[in-house]
């Protein structure tokens, strides 16, 4: 199947206020294997349209589930894997694309079995063989082996990691129109369906909103060498607009939340600039970030493993050097 003929589903997370940058990325992303189309369990907002008819998106799939099960179905990973499984068949699909989520990886496993197609976890890039098979990248064995995965099923399912691509709206915006589908939900969608869901906003005390961690394009991370004092790397996120990250030895001594913790027991990211201040780089720590496009090691110890794979090596003290490292970021945004 040609790329102009292949049409390539994209999971919404967030339709009901705005997109994400991972949505956005999905969206340019598909647009490089064929034709995009959105699929939704909730009613597009004004703003979601808008982004849709911007980057390209003509369609928008939105499921009307035939029963009321009340404001979280959408958060449903069963429901969302039978809906998704529902507008695949009615389109004809032959890729659906959602962002690697932890409860999107288990929707697209679902939506994997109730299809019968290949699957996909954490791609870190999609594209397609000469033999026109959809094929996935991504690391693996903790970021030391780089794979590609041809998915030979007339279906593939693949979850994107956050920072695969850089979202680009496409050459001309067109209107963006939504059509409804009936999704009969099962007795395992009722009852995965959520009694009540809370949702925290990724605030710190009178500051700005941070990112979340494992979508975020910047992170700031801080090891053993903080001593439990993260204000120098919560200041240079703040300059960045970052999300703050942390080492499991800074979890397990009670400095941070296990939210915080990047590695192989904690949230992989993949960042566009990923900053380690006062971090060795146990292999614990750099599987969870090696594939972090541009690193930057922060460490007063010149033998540090972590500068081994870093782009960017300072030896100092991260007191000193993060503080002065915001304050020029502060200043230049000033002048910009």
């Amino acid at each position: 199947m040609t790329s102009s003929r292949r049409t390539v589903l994209v999971h919404l997370d967030t339709p009901a206020t705005e997109l994400s940058s991972s949505a956005l990325e999905l969206l340019t992303l598909g647009r490089t294997l064929g034709r995009v189309e959105a699929v939704a369990l909730e009613s597009p907002s004004l703003e979601t349209l808008a982004q849709l008819g911007a980057y390209g998106v003509e369609l928008v799939r939105q499921a009307e589930v035939s029963d009321d099960l009340g404001p979280d179905a959408a958060h449903s990973t069963a429901l969302v894997a039978e809906a998704l499984a529902r507008a695949a068949d009615a389109s004809g699909a032959a890729v659906v694309l959602l962002a690697s989520t932890f409860p999107n990886k288990e929707s697209a496993a679902r939506l994997a079995f109730l299809t019968g197609a290949g699957l996909v976890i954490d791609a870190a890039g999609v594209s397609v063989s000469e033999e026109g098979h959809v094929v996935g990248s991504k690391r693996v064995l903790a970021g030391s082996w780089d794979t590609s995965c041809e998915i030979l099923t007339d279906l593939a399912v693949l979850t994107v990691r956050a920072n695969a691509v850089v979202p680009e709206p496409a050459e001309a915006a067109v209107e963006t129109t939504v059509e409804g589908y009936a999704v009969v939900p099962s007795a395992l969608a009722k009852a995965g369906v959520p009694t009540s869901r809370e949702v925290h906003a990724a605030e710190h005390g009178d500051g700005p909103a941070r990112p979340a961690l494992a979508e975020a394009a910047f992170v700031v991370a801080g090891g053993r060498g903080t001593f439990g004092d993260f204000t120098p790397v919560e200041d240079l996120a703040d300059a960045l607009g970052a999300a703050v990250g942390a080492t499991r030895d800074c979890v397990d001594e009670g400095w941070i939340g296990h939210d915080a913790q990047i590695g192989q027991t904690g949230v992989t990211v993949a960042p566009r600039v990923y900053v380690g201040a006062g971090i060795s780089g146990a292999p614990h720590h750099r599987g969870g970030m090696q594939a972090s496009q541009v690193i930057v090691a922060v460490n007063n110890d010149p033998d540090c493993p972590l500068f081994e794979i870093a782009d960017l090596a300072v030896v100092g003290d991260l007191h000193e050097v993060l503080p002065q490292a915001a304050e020029r970021i502060r200043e230049h945004k000033a002048q910009a």
